[in-house]
């Protein structure tokens, strides 16, 4: 109980009024919001397999990077979901009481961090590392998520803030150790799985 009251006293005027003002707009940007919190994790997928199929034509640290995204994400998911299970912060929606574009999720479902924001930003960050062309359009993806998180009515605005934290921090190091992979990519270069990780 100190803990959700400690929640709503941080910012839950903010995430008050940001879920009533959702609840004022048009039902067409309301669902579009909704499909996107929903869905979008799918075009970090798209992007991860871009980042890979265009690192294929530059060094092998590029390319040990690109393939060791997935993992990366992977380990950042694994990182917040501990310190969400370690804080058990209930929903807003739960605590609050207030009409949200997303059915509010069960009793039980932690909200603190957020783990869609620590995934996108997770990916966002080795994307960028990696390739900064498709990362200028994964950085703002990824805060659109953040964003659209809060605006559903599942998150506080501090829990979306963390979880893009969580996620940056843990992606960043480990995106930069996969370089250390380059001399196995340049053996793969010589193989039959040469196609995978070389243009030619």
């Amino acid at each position: 109980m100190l803990l959700a009251s400690t929640a709503t006293s941080i910012d839950g005027g903010l995430y008050t009024w940001i879920t009533e003002l959702a609840q004022r707009s048009p039902a067409a940007l309301d669902s579009t919001i909704r499909v996107w919190s929903d869905y979008g994790l799918a075009l970090f997928a798209l992007l991860m397999l871009a980042s890979w199929w265009r690192s294929r034509s530059a060094g092998p640290a590029r390319t040990a990077m690109a393939l060791c995204t997935p993992l990366v994400v992977v380990a950042a998911y694994i990182v917040n979901d501990l310190v969400k299970s370690a804080f058990h912060e209930q929903r807003p929606c739960q605590t609050l009481h207030v009409v949200t574009v997303e059915a509010c999720p069960a009793l039980g479902d932690w909200s603190f961090p957020s783990n869609h924001a620590a995934i996108a930003a997770a990916a966002a960050t080795a994307i960028w590392l990696t390739d900064r062309r498709l990362g200028a359009l994964a950085v703002p993806a990824a805060l659109l998520m953040a964003a659209s998180r809060v605006w559903i009515g599942v998150h506080y605005p501090h829990d979306v803030l963390i979880g893009l934290v969580t996620g940056a921090l843990v992606a960043w190091p480990l995106t930069v150790a996969a370089r250390r992979c380059a001399p196995a990519v340049v053996r793969l270069r010589e193989s039959p799985l040469r196609p995978l990780v070389a243009t030619r």
